[in-house]
């Protein structure tokens, strides 16, 4: 699927707001996402069949010309090859109408962007960790997500509703009024709609493009540095010699203790058995509901302090100068690798990198192998080694 560019002075922003749908709309909420999943299994099935067929058949001894055609994974080849099976094909033709054809439509492209990343990755065009064939979704493990582009898809005026294709208006836990306000004044415009169930509840994410008004941060003549760590989340140094220190909230220690507990009262309970088919207790569905409400607090507590941290350091600074650290090699240290995590250093930067350019400034990421913390400030001299009870000092 194309990224889509925004018109000159404008930006592609998203707005999420939470759901609070009736129990039929929630039904036809996971039916459009169990949709999205069963066309991405198919789309994967139908690919990779002709990719086991020709193999085997070169094991045969049949000739190159010969063998079974090539299957394309493009959007457009598989919604024609799935339009065609859909009325013919058990697994969907008794209920393939009861949902959007955007619900399809997700789990296609989701299925050709899967298969381009794999070509990609094969032919060391694609960056990071090698990428492996599609593999199917389970019912019971994949993620409940939809995505809508085209159809009635608007925020209603009341800012306590949203509409989507098929699925008709649904309330929301939250005022839609940051959004609609825009739309009503004409500078925002809204692109496509996901649902998405996360956190124990349904949330409905916008793509609006958005006319954002030329600012300019606070002191943008002052250059600040970001160093991020474990005892100080970041401590902030600038060119006019002020230095910020930011402690880490550290929300995952604080809630690891009652954590524990809920944990071990969720091992005492009957759970589900996926070799016998057993199915959990009802006591054990309340203990791990209890359980989960934590993580989410813990999830939602770190993003919003990271959110309000670096909306702080862009709306302050025009110019940014942020680490380059390797957080997936730093994860592999069973000694910080909780404390790495619950930190969020690439959300951080992440964050930082895009509300800059929304304020038209600038991210710079330092170089990983420079010393900088080696280095003294007043005579310059790097030390051969820094034991990490001298760097907290």
């Amino acid at each position: 699927m194309k990224k889509f560019r925004p018109r000159p002075g404008f930006v592609v922003q998203a707005y999420r707001f939470a759901l609070d749908p009736g129990a039929v709309q929630e039904k036809a909420l996971r039916s459009h996402c169990g949709a999205a999943r069963a066309a991405y299994n198919w789309a994967v099935s139908w690919v990779s069949a002709s990719w086991w067929q020709r193999k085997a058949e070169a094991s045969y001894g049949v000739p190159d010309d010969q063998l079974t055609e090539w299957r394309t994974w493009s959007l457009p080849a598989l919604r024609k090859a799935f339009n065609q099976a859909k009325h013919t094909d058990g697994r969907f033709a008794d209920w393939w109408e009861e949902n959007s054809k955007e619900a399809y439509s997700t789990g296609l492209a989701n299925a050709a962007a899967a298969f381009d990343n794999y070509a990609k990755s094969k032919q060391g065009k694609r960056k990071g960790k090698r990428v492996g064939m599609p593999r199917r979704k389970s019912k019971h493990k994949a993620r409940l997500a939809c995505r809508f582009t085209t159809g009635t898809i608007r925020v209603e005026p009341d800012r306590r509703h949203v509409t989507l294709p098929r699925l008709g208006m649904i309330r929301t836990h939250e005022s839609t009024r940051k959004l609609q306000r825009r739309i009503a004044n004409g500078t925002a415009r809204v692109l496509s709609a996901t649902v998405r169930f996360e956190r124990g509840r349904w949330f409905c994410s916008f793509q609006v493009e958005v006319s954002k008004n030329a600012r300019t941060a606070a002191r943008p003549g002052v250059v600040v540095g970001v160093d991020l760590g474990v005892t100080c989340l970041a401590v902030m140094a600038d060119s006019a010699g002020e230095v910020q220190y930011v402690p880490n909230p550290a929300h995952y220690d604080n809630a690891l203790r009652h954590l524990k507990r809920l944990s071990r009262r969720v091992s005492r309970r009957q759970g589900p058995d996926r070799r016998t088919g057993g199915k959990p207790s009802r006591r054990w569905a309340i203990a791990n509901a209890e359980r989960n409400h934590v993580h989410h607090r813990v999830a939602n507590l770190r993003q919003d302090g990271l959110h309000k941290l670096t909306t702080a350091i862009t709306a302050e600074y025009a110019t940014v100068v942020v680490e380059d650290l390797n957080v997936a090699g730093m994860l592999r240290n069973r000694r910080l690798a909780r404390k790495i995590a619950d930190a969020g250093f690439a959300e951080i930067r992440r964050h930082i990198t895009y509300k800059t350019g929304w304020a038209g400034g600038e991210t710079i990421a330092a170089n990983r192998w420079y010393p900088s913390s080696k280095t003294c400030s007043n005579c310059r001299v790097v030390k051969a080694k820094l034991p990490l009870h001298v760097r907290g000092a």
